[in-house]
């Protein structure tokens, strides 16, 4: 179980895959004040450009955001002192908008700096260096750690399996646990790229 061939990037592929087939703390990164989606809508009102947020909701929502982007925009040239009021409603308006597409649920805006575990910070790391590097290592330790705790468990609950029932069942939990485990990163390595992905360009 301590073979190398676990530090290959093919590894670490799959298991960026494998995380999208289960939830993940990822869907709950883009309400945050210090996530993606808000500071694109910083940047946006300091450019005056809203084709900076345009891709981070469905063409559908354009509408929408373009019409709360304006008024946010007319706020603040009549009233400098609103300012604040005005990108809040804006920024508001484009995360819950945002979320909707994900079909995730919108409960306010989150604090910066919350616990997002190790994977978010390692992917954020990726996309601003460049480079997979660390995204690779984290989550090629996370399947390898994963997998050999599992059939770790799974070993010592088959040793004892024939004792009684309910030695068996623990068996049985362990093994369809792990079987599990191993069939989501599996399917992960064939799954496809995610629908929605083309689309990323239409407002380019």
């Amino acid at each position: 179980m301590r073979n190398r061939q676990w530090r290959c990037p093919v590894i670490a592929s799959a298991a960026l895959a494998a995380l999208l087939l289960i939830p993940a703390r990822s869907l709950a990164h883009s309400d945050g004040l210090d996530g993606p989606v808000v500071r694109a809508a910083r940047q946006a009102l300091a450019t005056k450009n809203v084709n900076i947020v345009l891709p981070w909701v469905q063409k559908q929502d354009e509408t929408e955001i373009r019409k709360a982007f304006d008024g946010t925009l007319t706020v603040r040239a009549l009233n400098p002192a609103a300012w604040e009021l005005a990108d809040g409603y804006l920024i508001q308006t484009l995360v819950r908008v945002h979320r909707a597409g994900e079909g995730a649920p919108y409960s306010g805006l989150k604090p910066a700096g919350r616990d997002l575990g190790r994977a978010i910070p390692a992917a954020d790391k990726a996309v601003e260096s460049g480079s997979l590097k660390a995204a690779q290592e984290r989550l090629t330790h996370a399947v390898q750690h994963g997998l050999e705790q599992r059939f770790k468990v799974l070993q010592e609950r088959k040793a004892h399996a024939g004792q009684n029932v309910e030695a068996g069942r623990e068996y049985v939990r362990a093994y369809v646990e792990f079987l599990h485990f191993v069939e989501r990163v599996h399917q992960a390595t064939e799954s496809s790229a995610p629908e929605h992905a083309p689309a990323q360009h239409e407002h380019e």
